[in-house]
Order: C-alpha cells, then structure tokens, then sequence
C-alpha cells in the first residue's frame, strides 16, 4: 500500500437522483499525486457526475469524498470555495465566459479570490493566454472569438492559478483535432510540472494518451488500468 494519501479518495460513493435514478453505484476510487487520469465512458454513464463529485460541486447520496484528505461532508460552503478556489482547476464543455469581459479579463478572474494583485492577476492571465495559442486574442471578448478560442480561454483560466488538481470535462469537445492536440499537449506539460489531471472524456485516443484510464458504465466502474500497478 502506497504511504502517500490520495488527492482525490471516493469511498463507496452512490448518487441517487428522484426516481430510482442511480448516476454513481458503490464507486470507489483514488486518483494519487501527479496522476494523469481519462475517466472514460459514453454519454449518461455517470463520468460527468464523478467529475462534479471530485470537483465538491455536489454532494454524495451515500458514502464519502475526500479531497486531499478532508470529508467534503464536514466542510461548509465557505469551506467547499475555498477548496474549490484554491486546489482545484475546472474545464468544463460550456465556456462560461463572462460576455462583456475581454479574453485576459476573464482568465484574470480565475486569480480573483487569491490576494493576488490586479496588475499581477493580468500579467499571469496573458501568460496562460499564451500558452494555449491565443496570446493575439487577449482584448477580444467571447463573441468575437470562435467556439475553439473561447474554450482555450476557459482552458487557460482553469490552469492560471497551477491548482493541485485539474479536472477537465470533455475538454478539446468544441476543438479542431490540432487545436484539440495543443490542449492535451498543454495537459501533459502541467502534469509534468506536478499537477494531478483528471480528464472526462468519450475518446478513447485521448484517453489511451494518458497514464491511466478508468472505463466506468452505468454508474459502475467497469476497469481501472491502475489495478496492474503495484501497491495500489
């Protein structure tokens, strides 16, 4: 058994909804420091709900969530932005930009709860802008950016402030296949720099890129490639 605790734990997780509607059945899994993970599956097999799970955006009908090792079900709602401001980075399939904010503007706010300077803020949301290719688009706003360019805004807002923890939903859906390479690309080079990244994804060519791949299917994970490593 590994001595270092995961950074995301679900222990026997279930997620009910009315009508006997079972997204997640008696799920567990540990995603450990520095992983690179593709949760893969079709639409309604219960990915993206793990996904909002890992990321405290909702709570668990029965069992438990940790994250870096604290109950999600002790922690307050300031608690849970904390965690979710300071250790955690999302992506998710719909951009949510901010319409009347420019490009630099919007990824800046990813700063905004981090006692980090405007000036500083702005400075580091160019760089991220940069590093996902739009370095030439840093005063547009989302409308006048196309469906690509507006997720590697949401993209580099979700890795300006290099959180622990990156998990990403569908992340290169609304991407060209070369656009769509830079951010796997990207996603490489963060992990490589330290950052744990989950990926939710349906393609199984991103997902064979990464180190490891959890097939989930009706709620219940079906293989996990980590079950060949030893220790875990």
């Amino acid at each position: 058994m590994s001595s270092t605790p995961p950074v995301i734990e679900l222990d026997q997780v279930t997620k009910s909804y009315p009508g006997g509607v079972h997204a997640l059945r008696d799920t567990c899994l540990r995603v450990w420091p520095n992983e690179l993970t593709a949760i893969v599956g079709p639409s309604g097999s219960g990915k993206s709900t793990m996904l909002q799970l890992m990321g405290t955006l909702d709570r668990p009908t029965h069992g438990t969530v940790r994250i870096l090792g604290h109950d999600v079900a002790t922690l307050n709602d300031r608690q849970l932005s904390a965690v979710r401001a300071n250790w955690i980075g999302f992506v998710f399939q719909q951009f949510y930009l901010t319409a009347h904010l420019t490009a630099v503007q919007n990824v800046a706010n990813g700063l905004f709860y981090h006692g980090i300077a405007r000036k500083a803020r702005l400075r580091k949301a160019v760089v991220a802008l940069e590093r996902v290719g739009l370095g030439h688009r840093l005063n547009h706003r989302p409308q006048e950016l196309s469906g690509g360019e507006r997720q590697r805004v949401a993209i580099a807002r979700a890795l300006v402030a290099r959180p622990a923890i990156v998990l990403a939903d569908e992340p290169t859906g609304a991407l060209d296949s070369r656009s769509g390479a830079t951010i796997i690309e990207l996603l490489h080079e963060l992990h490589a720099e330290g950052t744990t990244i989950t990926v939710i994804t349906h393609d199984n060519g991103i997902a064979r890129s990464f180190h490891r791949q959890v097939e989930i299917l009706d709620g219940v994970i079906r293989s996990d490639s980590s079950t060949a490593v030893s220790g875990r």
